[in-house]
């Protein structure tokens, strides 16, 4: 004899539960999201990392090629958000100028709203006036010589709210540049 009101086991997942499961779901993506980073500001501060990167290493095969010095000149712009740009110059025969040939590839790069720059050379961590020149034409902190060497050094990207080392970019004696992001070394990196 079967009994109509019998009772079955149930089966499946009560609506509580499914709830309580999507919460945690979206809780965690949320976390995550917020940990990955700005993402568009950071792609622009790599872009600019990587072209600095190519355009020092262009400016010492230049010096080598056409006998001559180039320089990269940093500067702290003091406006309501405080930036760096950084200025590729030529070695005349009185002062330093404005490169006379790639133009386009020694274009100013003004670096983002947000960071603050350490620069070191020759094991000498160099002071933040260094980056406010006071002359009207003033020489650059690196220098890229005809020679095919340059200081040995490094620059510092940090955080400029948190402190956070975003990237580190250095160089040899013989102007081998390689970027660090966050100081560390990338998984993909052959040395």
């Amino acid at each position: 004899m079967s009994h109509p009101f019998r009772r079955t086991s149930q089966r499946g997942f009560s609506l509580l539960e499914l709830l309580v499961t999507l919460f945690v779901v979206v809780l965690v993506t949320s976390l995550v999201t917020l940990n990955v980073g700005g993402g568009a500001g950071d792609y622009e501060l790599e872009g600019q990392v990587d072209e600095l990167l190519d355009t020092a290493t262009y400016a010492l095969d230049e010096a080598q090629f056409l006998g001559w010095d180039f320089g990269l000149l940093i500067v702290r712009e003091y406006s309501r958000d405080p930036s760096y740009t950084l200025q590729w110059l030529e070695r005349g025969p009185d002062r330093w100028s404005a490169p006379r040939s790639g133009k386009d590839v020694f274009a100013e790069l003004e670096l983002p709203p947000g960071v603050e720059l350490e620069l070191e050379l020759d094991g000498v961590l160099l002071q933040q006036d260094v980056f406010s020149p006071r002359e009207e034409l003033p020489e650059p902190q690196i220098v890229f010589y005809s020679s095919g060497e340059t200081a040995p050094g490094n620059l510092v990207i940090r955080a400029s709210d948190t402190g956070d080392l975003l990237w580190r970019v250095e160089w040899d004696l013989l102007g081998n540049f390689r970027a660090l992001h966050r100081g560390e070394e990338s998984e993909f990196d052959e040395s």
